[in-house]
């Protein structure tokens, strides 16, 4: 018998949100969906998906969805990187404030687990090495990852506090088929948006920095097979386990586009990191997962989305 579980999805209309909505009710089970839906419109395309629009910082509204639910994935951000950096007190404010009263609506509705999207790279800060795993000493340094870090915290708490059941997916740097380049957020919709658009791209220091790209399609397959799953930790990495550069980037986006980039070139932030691939060993040797969508193949079906939709 197929196992049936009660999910709630908070940011459900948002990039990676809207793509686990998709992969849960593939699964079989019984989703709803939060957001504020500002677009007017469902981004998922799954049929059978209980819409429940809200303010995610609207006290009422989270626990209306919360209640009944047997998993919640907290997959909502109120900041962005750049907005968290311009005015860190938003980030505290909004993000880990509002965040702390879902968790407590959690435990009011005897929710059995809840699902946190973190980030990955940011929070491990610059260390030496190849790759970060999850016992790395967390060292952020931006305002984004620092209220991650803090989130992550208060799920450790609930779960003294209250028993409740939590799961931080330190996902690295995710990109694919709707993900917005207006966001100012995410390097391939970025770039892929103004080769489209034939505007130059702007390149941080020498293209030599490396990060972990992620299909979003291989993202929310690892997170919905945890669902109905015990877990030994609370924290997993969520990557491709390898690295590319912004110098190999922009070659395979030559490669898949047709299209030669002009480039931009502009100093590296402070708070920017060299160098962040995530080890993903702890999360293959509990749950598996081996079968990865390609650089080459991923920006290719980023690419023919956005082709279509600019139509």
């Amino acid at each position: 018998m197929r196992f049936v579980a009660r999910c709630l999805v908070v940011g459900a209309n948002g990039f990676i949100g809207s793509h686990l909505v998709d992969e849960l009710v593939s699964l079989g089970h019984e989703v709803t969906a939060f957001d504020r839906f500002s677009s007017q419109r469902a981004v998922y395309t799954s049929a059978g998906v209980r819409q429940v629009p809200g303010d995610f910082m609207n006290h009422s509204d989270v626990a209306e969805a919360v209640a009944g639910q047997q998993y919640v994935f907290h997959f909502v951000s109120t900041t962005t990187p750049a907005t968290a950096e311009n005015d860190p007190t938003l980030d505290v404010r909004t993000n880990i404030a509002s965040s702390i009263e879902l968790f407590q609506h959690c435990v009011d509705a005897g929710v059995q687990k809840v699902f946190f999207a973190s980030t990955g790279g940011a929070i491990y800060g610059n260390h030496p090495g190849t790759s970060f795993a999850e016992d790395t000493l967390p060292l952020p340094v931006s305002p984004y990852a620092i209220g991650k870090l803090a989130i992550e915290g208060y799920l450790r708490y609930f779960g003294v506090k209250y028993g409740l059941e939590s799961i931080s997916f330190r996902i690295s740097n995710p990109y694919g088929p709707g993900q917005r380049a207006n966001k100012k957020q995410g390097v391939i919709p970025i770039f892929l948006s103004r080769l489209a658009q034939g505007l130059p791209l702007t390149v941080l220091g020498d293209g030599s920095m490396v990060r972990d790209y992620l299909y979003v399609g291989d993202a929310v397959r690892m997170i919905a097979q945890t669902v109905g799953r015990s877990s030994s930790e609370s924290v997993y990495n969520i990557g491709s386990g390898s690295g590319a550069s912004v110098r190999q980037l922009l070659d395979v986006m030559e490669s898949v586009t047709g299209r030669e980039p002009a480039v931009e070139v502009k100093p590296v932030p402070s708070t920017f990191l060299d160098r962040v691939v995530l080890d993903i060993e702890r999360f293959r040797s509990e749950f598996g997962y081996d079968t990865f969508i390609s650089l080459e193949e991923g920006i290719s079906k980023t690419w023919a989305q956005l082709m279509e939709t600019s139509r």
